[in-house]
């Protein structure tokens, strides 16, 4: 039997995704809390997110960039995104600017919520680079996929495209 790796990029993409969902899981959190959130998108649904980039610019004046990252994502076979529910850990810390968990403003992260969002990050690109598998940590697309409510009550998402092409889409963009 000849395989030719030209032929199952979408099966090795998919199998290594479901890896560095587990690298993002396990990741370290503040005091043990999960806040958490991670997806991974394919097919059609990350279409769906690089039209709603090109659409924050077209119609919401987002930056030029966007469209560009929106390139990036079609190129892509896959995308992970890593957000956090905004939950105080209750530590008082005042990390987040307020004197008290009390006292911050639901709308404001507590920062170990971005925090830990930021280690499991690290631990899927981590993961990807280990694996050769080319990617790229885009807000921009995290932005989009918030507009689409594709994670709901998850806020502050990133979006790490995946790709195992003969060149990364994600260098000199």
């Amino acid at each position: 039997m000849i395989v030719n790796e030209r032929n199952n990029r979408a099966e090795r993409i998919l199998h290594a995704a479901m890896q560095m969902l587990t690298a993002a899981r396990t990741a370290p959190k503040g005091r043990g809390a999960d806040t958490l959130e991670v997806a991974l998108l394919t097919g059609d649904d990350l279409e769906r997110l690089a039209a709603e980039m090109d659409r924050l610019v077209a119609e919401e004046g987002k930056a030029p960039f966007f469209s560009r990252d929106a390139g990036c994502l079609r190129k892509s076979e896959a995308v992970i995104l890593i957000g956090s529910r905004y939950i105080p850990l209750g530590l008082n810390c005042t990390r987040c600017g307020f004197p008290s968990c009390g006292n911050k403003p639901k709308e404001v992260p507590c920062v170990f919520n971005n925090v830990d969002a930021g280690i499991a990050i690290g631990s899927v690109t981590a993961m990807a680079a280990q694996m050769h598998i080319d990617n790229r940590v885009m807000f921009s697309a995290g932005v989009a996929a918030e507009s689409l409510s594709l994670m709901p009550e998850v806020r502050g998402i990133c979006a790490i495209p995946l790709s195992c092409s003969s060149k990364s889409p994600f260098f000199d963009r």
